[in-house]
């Protein structure tokens, strides 16, 4: 490491400004305080300090993301592998090319040969997101004058997560573009967002192209079209369809995320792995989790109460909707944003019921999107501030009334 600073040490001249390379001097600084600690720190008695800066949190949150990010690298080759060896074909990609080039086998029961397949498909999703953003954040650090923020190390981690191992890279690569320009370069960078920038994405690839982020064919990195007896779709797709779906189902696979759908949003023991990390921390709001499982309990509750006679969904009890499609990963890491969701308290149980209510009507009530979490958390997103704003308004009416003036 000493190395390192040293070298880092020679360089800074010619990057800040006025020097020769002065164009390059986000891409210095964003090197510099990843590997070590800022160089400029407030040490007088007027400014507060704490051991948990932007930085430091940043980082806790990609680290509670690691149980789902190794989910994704077994689960997306354990599906394929269990496709395969129900008789359906490998896809005619580069990633079985190389996986069978490399003595690959499918066989779900070995995890080492599914967390080669799964990764073949994860990291070059995963790959493609942090050099198209980084490479966003950089020039636009540059054009602004101002720090690389680490604010993409978190979206940089959720977005390929929430995308189907099948998608085509150009449309990974278009969608992070869209989601860090349109979702938060534009209002000003980190910080200045009120759109998650990854659900921005996966909103924007969803509508734009629906064929290769919805259906059956994207979850699993297989041939399964032609066989019979065999489908593709999620258990949260097979339950808007048929209300003996999950009858047939475990809930304790859906639960530990042995099923198919996006890469790394399948398990949600892996979500409350994470979970336990950011509340330990204080780096999430137990309010906000909090509320959006009560808002799912009782929209869930209530038409399981009023019951439908056409629309399976209004059967699925809230147990089942807690571990289908995004519910843990939106729950745990995209409601609980610092930047997008609510900060008072009170706040912060309002969005999170509203959220949790309104992933449960647009999944029982829409008959064309049975996945409900992403578009929840969006809408919220916009009434966060005026959750706030009434909340402040509240507080203030009370105590004028306390000091009677």
């Amino acid at each position: 490491m000493k190395f390192l600073r040293d070298l880092l040490d020679r360089i800074e001249p010619q990057v800040q400004k006025g020097g020769r390379f002065q164009m390059f001097g986000a891409l210095y600084e964003a090197v510099d305080t990843l590997a070590f600690s800022p160089g400029i720190q407030t040490r007088t008695a007027s400014h507060v300090r704490d051991g948990l800066d932007y930085k430091r949190m940043m980082f806790i949150v990609v680290m509670a993301l690691g149980p789902c990010l190794l989910m994704a690298l077994w689960n997306t080759g354990h599906q394929a592998a269990l496709a395969i060896e129900a008789g359906a074909a490998p896809l005619a990609d580069w990633q079985n090319q190389l996986f069978r080039a490399l003595g690959g086998e499918y066989r779900s029961a070995n995890v080492l040969w599914c967390a080669l397949l799964g990764a073949l498909y994860f990291l070059p999703v995963f790959a493609v997101v942090h050099v198209v953003g980084l490479g966003i954040e950089i020039v636009n650090a540059q054009l602004r004058g101002h720090e690389v923020s680490e604010g993409f190390l978190v979206s940089g981690a959720l977005l390929p997560l929430i995308l189907p191992p099948t998608i085509p890279l150009w449309q990974v690569a278009l969608g992070t573009a869209f989601g860090l320009i349109i979702g938060k370069e534009i209002f000003g960078g980190t910080g200045m967002n009120f759109l998650n920038p990854a659900l921005l994405c996966r909103a924007f690839l969803f509508f734009a192209y629906p064929a290769q982020i919805s259906g059956d064919a994207p979850w699993i990195a297989a041939d399964f079209i032609s066989l019979d007896g065999f489908s593709g779709a999620t258990l949260l797709a097979q339950a808007a369809v048929s209300e003996g779906a999950l009858y047939r189902a475990d809930w304790f696979a859906a639960f530990y995320g042995n099923i198919a759908g996006s890469m790394g949003e399948t398990s949600a023991f892996a979500c409350l792995l994470g979970m336990a990390l950011l509340l330990q921390t204080g780096v999430a709001s137990w309010r906000t989790i909090a509320g959006t499982a009560l808002g799912t309990v009782a929209m869930a509750s209530l038409l399981n109460f009023v019951g439908s006679d056409t629309n399976p969904m209004f059967a699925v009890p809230w147990y089942w909707h807690m571990v289908l499609g995004g519910w843990a990963l939106g729950a745990v890491f995209m409601t609980t944003d610092p930047v997008s969701s609510a900060y008072t308290d009170s706040g912060r149980w309002v969005y999170g019921f509203g959220i949790g209510a309104l992933c449960i009507i647009i999944r029982c009530v829409n008959p064309a999107y049975p996945e409900g979490m992403m578009l929840a958390i969006l809408f919220m997103n916009m009434f966060a501030p005026l959750i706030d704003h009434f909340v402040i308004r509240r507080n203030i009416a009370r105590r004028l009334a306390r000091s009677g003036t």
